[in-house]
């Protein structure tokens, strides 16, 4: 295989091409040349303001594989990844089984023999994600974990947050959790507010998720190591984290695209395709999350992706599950947040991710071999023909997108989206 890629402009501060408009020659799935001018007689991508950058990671996704291979399974979850412009994802190990011992982690490693995404499991950090018993993290880590956590459900066990902190600390491995006081968001569906009252809809407060925070941290002064916090979407959660990076604690956090758009406001007509947990909040938190992407409080951007059957969610706004899809849009929903400062908010998505993990770095130069080709200026309509997920939960679904990605290069292989 060998294409180029026309007048791209690179987007990676580790590159000397950085924000350089280059000719990229890729032989057998490596960048073999770059240059300012390339002649190629060859398959030549070239697209208005085409863009490339090392290989986007998302550090949040679950594929519901296995167990619920009717939601989604792991291959229509790597063709919306790499449609969304992922080479690699992490996966919750909120599955059935769940993802917690050594055959479940070798599951997705076998997958990857030859996969065009790159899976990285992340392992449950208690049996059966329940909160109660430990797993056997260090055989995990040896397994192959890329990380630790309990996924879509919060570690409420105070002890067994305390104990994990410790034990990862002998592997440097990493913590991830979701915080949520679950005892104050009990029967509740949506960010409690005006809008919520408005609606009669039992809210979910912002105090749930900061009083998670605090624990957390006073647990992590005391412990020491390092913790992960995904899906912070209130304004007290990104101080609290802020605050923390100014004392030196070793903390890092993570917001879901498509926390930076929407707003408990969108509820207001019921639609089930903006049930979420953590749910929207308000203006003001939806802001306060795009100031800490700015000043680097927030760490990385995910996806969120949380596939669900049409019976999960064309129910009644209290009963529909939790949870959209976001991969395939992620690039149009992330410039539609943050405009022309889009470009500076890449490195969440790639550098990041490797960084947090301790996985190696991609990177545009001679010898590279992950990387997205995107452009701004490329619209497109996402629907049933486009959609790559068995999932059809999406606030986007069925609308014209401004922002593509045009294609991946991972694992020796061009993966076209045009």
């Amino acid at each position: 295989m060998e294409i180029l890629i026309r007048a791209a402009k690179v987007i990676d501060p580790s590159s000397p091409h950085h924000n350089l408009i280059k000719d990229i020659l890729i032989q057998d799935g490596v960048i073999k040349k770059i240059e300012n001018q390339i002649s190629f007689d060859g398959t030549v991508i070239e697209h208005e303001n085409l863009m490339v950058s090392p290989g986007w990671f998302d550090m949040r996704a679950h594929f519901t594989d296995p167990g619920k291979e009717h939601k989604e399974d792991l291959e229509s979850g790597s063709a919306a990844a790499a449609a969304g412009g992922f080479t690699d994802v992490l996966l919750l190990p909120n599955t059935d089984p769940v993802t917690s011992n050594k055959n479940s982690i070798s599951y997705y490693l076998k997958w990857n023999k030859g996969a065009d995404v790159n899976l990285h499991p992340a392992a449950a950090i208690t049996l059966g994600c329940q909160g109660k018993e430990l797993t056997e993290m260090i055989d995990l880590h040896t397994a192959g974990a890329a990380a630790f956590t309990d996924g879509i459900e919060p570690i409420w066990h105070t002890d067994i947050l305390l104990k994990s902190l410790q034990y990862l600390q002998t592997f440097d491995g990493v913590l991830i959790n979701r915080p949520e006081d679950r005892m104050l968001t009990a029967f509740g569906t949506m960010h409690e507010g005006q809008v919520s009252t408005i609606l009669g809809m039992k809210g979910m407060p912002e105090l749930a998720e900061e009083v998670m925070i605090d624990r957390d941290l006073e647990l992590l002064k005391y412990a020491g190591g390092k913790i992960h916090f995904s899906l912070i979407s209130s304004a007290g959660a990104v101080e609290r984290i802020r605050r923390a990076k100014a004392e030196g604690l070793n903390v890092t956090a993570d917001v879901g695209i498509h926390h930076l758009i929407f707003t408990d406001e969108n509820l207001m007509d019921y639609d089930t395709s903006f049930k979420v947990n953590p749910p929207f909040r308000s203006e003001k938190d939806r802001l306060a999350l795009i100031e800490g992407l700015k000043d680097g409080t927030i760490d990385v951007i995910v996806s969120d992706h949380q596939p669900h059957d049409q019976e999960s969610k064309q129910l009644e706004f209290d009963l529909a599950d939790f949870g959209i899809i976001g991969l395939q849009t992620f690039y149009p929903a992330l410039l539609g947040a943050l405009g022309n400062k889009t470009e500076n908010c890449i490195e969440r998505v790639t550098a990041a991710p490797r960084r947090i993990l301790g996985i190696d770095q991609a990177s545009i130069s001679e010898g590279g071999a992950s990387l997205t080709i995107f452009s701004p200026s490329v619209k497109w309509s996402y629907n049933g023909r486009t959609n790559k997920s068995k999932s059809v939960a999406s606030p986007f679904f069925n609308q014209e997108m401004i922002g593509k990605v045009v294609g991946i290069v991972n694992n020796g292989r061009f993966i076209s989206n045009d």
